[in-house]
């Protein structure tokens, strides 16, 4: 359920965000036993300068903390494109405020005191979706390399081939002859990967999701 030594090639980097010193110290401890590589911070400013030397892979955050509280903490991450799961552990717990929180992504809302069974549980469900978001960012990065090598007509042509469109009518559209578009229908494929038109639709629906110049547009 956690993270136990021989799991992982390196430990899981933890982030706890929380302005009373008893209770970081506490946690931190007791986390850093079951093998996560923990950092700690007594405010949100603190931690969010923190991020100039990369991200952790989860947070365990209080809700209210001096300056910036837990849940703008959250709010200013996803601004700024930080996709980051986090847990809240707050002694300040009400339904309106965690149902909040869980709307805006939050792993889980936990009240303080929290016995450690319960915690480990939530923490081992956050590493599991920055593991989980990891991948999809590697696969999105592959989509992305295999998008930069198509041709300009090529990606013309793929954009076109997603909605749907006959060879015919992207031929009619581009000013070409139909085996012409074939030829370049065959070429996307090959270059994509993609074994069948719905693989095709499903990787260039995740590149036009994606903020990257280099990605197709939405179609």
């Amino acid at each position: 359920m956690y993270l136990k030594e021989g799991d992982h090639p390196s430990p899981m980097h933890l982030a706890i965000v929380d302005d009373d010193m008893a209770v970081l110290r506490s946690l931190s401890r007791m986390l850093t036993a079951c093998g996560y590589a923990v950092t700690a911070f007594q405010s949100a400013e603190a931690f969010v300068e923190s991020l100039a030397h990369g991200p952790p892979e989860a947070i365990l955050v209080d809700l209210r903390l001096p300056g910036t509280d837990g849940l703008s903490l959250m709010e200013k991450l996803h601004a700024d494109g930080h996709q980051i799961p986090m847990v809240f552990l707050s002694g300040h717990a009400d339904i309106p405020t965690s149902v909040r929180a869980i709307r805006a992504g939050a792993v889980d809302f936990l009240e303080k005191p929290c016995d450690e069974s319960t915690l480990l549980v939530s923490l081992a469900r956050a590493f599991d979706t920055a593991r989980s978001n990891r991948a999809v960012a590697a696969t999105s990065e592959e989509l992305r390399s295999k998008w930069v090598t198509l041709t300009p007509r090529e990606q013309q042509v793929c954009s076109q081939v997603v909605q749907g469109r006959l060879n015919k009518q992207i031929a009619a559209d581009l000013g070409t002859r139909e085996k012409t578009i074939k030829v370049h229908r065959a070429r996307v494929m090959a270059k994509m990967g993609a074994r069948s038109l719905p693989e095709l639709v499903r990787s260039i629906d995740r590149l036009s999701r994606t903020a990257d110049s280099a990605a197709p547009p939405a179609c």
